[in-house]
């Protein structure tokens, strides 16, 4: 049986997830499942819930925990990544809280802007110390990074690190349930083909499968554009499906920061026709943590049985193609070689990916729709300097990555930026390495 080491395993809900999944299969009901995090008291609740997701599944895993993470990796088959390098405090907060104090808004922050880029630059040294460790005990581990900013830490795993690895998300098959939701078609009967870079793919074909044919289900996506009939928290997807004439997968709060047309602090009224949720993420995280001594106590309840369903999380069929054969295809982050020939050669691609014994097998997909392929340029700018910040310890590809960054030269001058990064550099403090 494989050894399935969680990498940040006290994000005990994801693992929950991820554990059911796995032990759902029969081929992995008896895997060893080490849980590893850098945290005591989560990694404790998390080897509880271990125990009750195995029970409530009729399996018999072996469940360890380590607080050291060689020894969590030693020998290990898989390795999933759950990490976020400096928490919600300081790192989320300071993400947020220093860019305002220059007027610059955002939702999310954990993929592109100035919060993707400050997250990539305290997350990469610590994925390629794992990676490190990796290749010295388990180099032939499958690595599955669920971490953002997805992009940039895939790139700079695959430009620094021999490890074999995956960056996993589930935009793509969410929106595709989104989306059947919005036609009120059963999923079922979806068929799509998606690629692009991680939360800005795009389904180049999006069709309904039925015993009668194949139909074209774009003409139907923009007659709800037409009609105003998209849901409300999604209104800026739509309006690109109307100027691209293609869906994007990441949802509406992502993307509105990755491009300048959205969020704009002299603009309130395009804040309030596209619905853009400022701060988002900050409210999640402080919902969440409201609500965690709640879920912990119910996690940790003997009396409390959990229930486990299955999820659209891609890790547990990789690992289990991998182990049986069984053919699938699922969508993965990958470096782009031969895969997009008109993006950057190296760059982290988004694409289908057949995975069977052989392991994970991108496809090839050739040109994108040359507007598409534009867009997506535009924030592969941003990721390529800041990975070349993170492995050249240089601090001005810091200064690049923000000027060229959409969002943020949308509403700042340079010296505005300049200031801003360097004011970000130092309140992360001891969270960043020294650049230069």
């Amino acid at each position: 049986m494989p050894k399935i080491t969680f990498l940040g395993a006290g994000s005990t809900v994801f693992a929950k997830n991820l554990l059911g999944d796995i032990l759902s299969f029969p081929e992995l009901a008896e895997s060893h499942i080490v849980l590893h995090d850098i945290d005591e008291e989560r990694m404790r609740t998390s080897e509880i819930v271990a125990h009750k997701v195995a029970q409530a599944v009729n399996a018999r895993p072996t469940v360890t925990t380590s607080l050291d993470r060689r020894a969590a990796l030693d020998g290990a088959d898989y390795a999933i990544c759950m990490i976020q390098v400096a928490g919600y405090k300081p790192g989320t907060v300071i993400d947020f809280e220093i860019p305002k104090k220059y007027g610059l808004r955002q939702t999310i922050a954990d993929t592109l802007g100035i919060g993707g880029i400050m997250r990539g630059l305290r997350t990469i040294p610590v994925l390629l110390e794992m990676c490190a460790d990796m290749e010295e005990l388990c180099p032939d581990v499958t690595f599955l990074n669920y971490v953002n900013p997805m992009a940039m830490n895939c790139w700079a795993i695959g430009e620094a690190s021999t490890i074999q690895t995956v960056g996993l998300c589930h935009s793509v098959q969410g929106t595709a349930h989104q989306l059947a939701r919005d036609l009120q078609i059963p999923y079922e009967e979806i068929n799509y083909l998606c690629a692009g870079i991680n939360h800005m793919a795009y389904y180049l074909t999006f069709e309904r499968v039925t015993e009668t044919g194949r139909t074209d289900l774009y003409p139907t996506l923009h007659k709800i554009y037409a009609d105003g009939r998209m849901p409300d928290w999604n209104r800026v997807r739509y309006e690109m499906l109307h100027r691209l004439g293609y869906f994007v997968t990441e949802s509406s709060e992502h993307f509105s920061e990755y491009t300048p047309w959205f969020i704009k602090r002299d603009r309130p009224d395009l804040i309030a026709k596209f619905n853009i949720p400022l701060d988002e993420y900050i409210t999640r995280c402080e919902n969440q943590i409201a609500a965690w001594d709640q879920m912990r106590a119910i996690f940790e309840a003997e009396d409390i049985p959990l229930a486990v369903e299955r999820s659209e999380e891609y890790g547990s069929l990789i690992i289990h193609s991998m182990e049986t054969g069984q053919p699938r295809v699922i969508y993965g982050n990958v470096p782009n070689y031969g895969l997009i020939d008109n993006l950057p050669a190296g760059c982290c691609v988004e694409v289908p990916c057949l995975v069977d014994r052989n392991g994970i097998q991108p496809t090839q997909i050739g040109s994108l729709p040359p507007h598409l392929a534009a867009l997506m340029q535009t924030n592969i700018n941003v990721q390529a300097l800041t990975v070349e910040a993170a492995l050249t310890g240089k601090r001005e590809h810091i200064y690049h990555a923000a000027m060229l960054d959409p969002h943020t030269a949308a509403e700042l001058s340079l010296d505005q930026i300049w200031s801003l990064v360097d004011e970000l550099i130092e309140v992360h403090g001891s969270w960043l390495p020294a650049y230069q």
